[in-house]
């Protein structure tokens, strides 16, 4: 199974929302993957067997070293955009 992270400042809001229409994309992509909420503190354990990690352009620098593709959404309401996105990291 692939995991994901999704990532904002503090791992409520933004990435709870992410989640939530990763989560959606998935199941209409058909790929078995788990979804998981984080904050910039909590990236790298989170992370750590992540093959991806959704998070807005802003929060790129503050990752620091992965393995995991890095993912930049600039909206995270817009189904298609995370739809594209995903598919390519994942495909």
């Amino acid at each position: 199974m692939k995991r994901i992270v999704t990532l904002c400042g503090v791992g409520v809001g933004t990435s709870g929302i992410l989640k939530v229409n990763a989560e959606r994309v998935l199941e209409r992509l058909g790929i078995d993957a788990s979804v998981t909420a984080t904050d910039v503190d909590n990236v790298q354990k989170d992370a750590e067997d992540a093959q991806v990690i959704l998070t807005s352009p802003e929060l790129v620098s503050r990752i620091g070293q992965t393995f995991a593709d890095i993912v930049e959404i600039d909206n995270y309401f817009d189904l298609s955009e995370i739809e594209r996105k995903l598919d390519e990291a994942l495909g």
